[in-house]
């Protein structure tokens, strides 16, 4: 199987993986602790997740040099952006509104979810070689 094809198969687990989340956030994390702690626990949750899938997947790519380890980083990171901004703009918000995300607000970490997305790939890569 193509590595890119590989590669989208895991971010769109990974996207499977973050509507699960946040539902959790919505139904547990915060009744349990309010809105930003529930915020702050449910993305602390994605960006394990997405290094987990990283951890998981990098024997399904197989060995990688570094540079393409950042390319799969850098390809879940456009598609996780392009799927936020489609989708927000398809729900009728304007970019105004969209880019309150990126703001550590409110418990939100966001970017750095974005940031896990880029660097788990390499990262993951690299602690499997290390193990």
């Amino acid at each position: 199987m193509n590595l890119w094809l590989k590669v989208f198969i895991v971010w769109l687990a990974i996207l499977v993986v973050a509507v699960l989340n946040g539902s959790l956030r919505e139904f547990a994390l915060t009744p349990l602790f309010g809105p930003f702690a529930g915020r702050l626990a449910s993305g602390v949750i994605l960006c394990a997740a997405i290094f987990f899938a990283g951890w998981l997947a990098t024997p399904w790519f197989g060995t990688q040099s570094s540079a393409r380890s950042w390319a799969i980083g850098g390809s879940w990171l456009l598609a996780t952006l392009a799927f936020e901004v489609g989708i927000g703009l398809a729900q009728g918000r304007d970019f105004r509104e969209l880019f309150q995300a990126y703001t550590f607000e409110g418990g939100n970490i966001w970017p750095l979810i974005l940031v896990a997305a880029l660097v788990s790939p390499p990262l993951a890569a690299r602690v499997r070689r290390a193990v």
